[in-house]
């Protein structure tokens, strides 16, 4: 999920950036180009440090900017299919509930939540189900794997990510939390 790599790229550092600190406008320059950037190969760049400019800069006929070669240490998240990961119930909608791991959101499916038959109620952000009475709100930390991971990288906020929740240790915290309970209560009576 989240990993720390160490990147190779080229800034262009316009006439009006050049300052007696360039050290520091290479810096800037970089935040700027590479956080927030999505690839398939690294997943979303969130932070990047120790920004280190690599050999001379070249200047380009016609154009009064240098281009300079840098290496920098990235802290990247890529969701990777069967990862468990926690997350927050962002939205309800019909057909499940939209949670944030991390800087992306995913989304899972009202089959996916529990082993139980879910019903919507966007009106109060919920889905409750309908044998167990357990509800689903926003807000909610839940724990989730992941089981599809699609990166869009010309529009991060239309990568697919689909979660599911329906396995032993996975679901909404205090579900997880009543389920422990049960199991050692189960088992203290069968000893």
């Amino acid at each position: 999920m989240y990993r720390i790599i160490q990147m190779e790229d080229t800034v262009r550092i316009p006439p009006e950036r050049m300052t007696d600190d360039l050290t520091t406008t290479i810096a800037q320059l970089v935040q700027e180009s590479f956080e927030g950037r999505l690839t398939k190969n690294h997943g979303i760049t969130v932070l990047t440090t120790n920004v280190q400019p690599t050999g001379d800069g070249s200047v380009i006929h016609g154009d009064g900017a240098i281009y300079q070669q840098v290496t920098f240490d990235a802290l990247t998240f890529k969701p990777d299919v069967q990862e468990v990961v926690d997350g927050i119930v962002a939205e309800v909608v019909e057909f499940g509930a939209f949670v944030h791991i991390g800087p992306l959101d995913a989304l899972v499916h009202m089959s996916q939540v529990m082993n139980d038959f879910m019903t919507a109620d966007v009106h109060n952000e919920r889905l409750v189900g309908k044998e167990t009475n357990r509800f689903l709100d926003v807000g909610d930390n839940v724990r989730a794997r992941i089981v599809t991971a699609s990166l869009n990288e010309l529009s991060p906020r239309e990568s697919k990510i689909g979660l599911t929740m329906r396995q032993p240790g996975l679901g909404k915290f205090e579900w997880i939390e009543e389920d422990r309970i049960r199991a050692r209560e189960a088992a203290a009576a069968g000893a």
